[in-house]
């Protein structure tokens, strides 16, 4: 699951001049030989060790490294 999380950070960064928050489908397509709910241990998994984020609005749900974008500074998260 390492090399997991690093596709994931790896992407993250990568994008990160464009948008900081990401939807589930986005990681998705990351990993297409693998299941949503393998998908969702990576993340889960990043999020626990507070690399990343979880941020909802009530309908909609995404994901972004920790302390990036606006809505952390916003919200105090630092």
């Amino acid at each position: 699951m390492a090399d997991d999380k690093e596709i994931v950070v790896e992407f993250l960064k990568s994008k990160s001049a464009a948008k900081s928050k990401f939807y589930f489908k986005d990681f998705l397509e990351l990993f297409p030989d693998r299941g949503p709910r393998d998908v969702k241990k990576v993340l889960t998994k990043l999020i626990n060790e507070e690399v990343l984020e979880f941020w909802s609005s009530g309908s909609t749900s995404m994901y972004g490294l920790k302390g990036a974008g606006k809505q952390s500074h916003a919200e105090g998260e630092d």
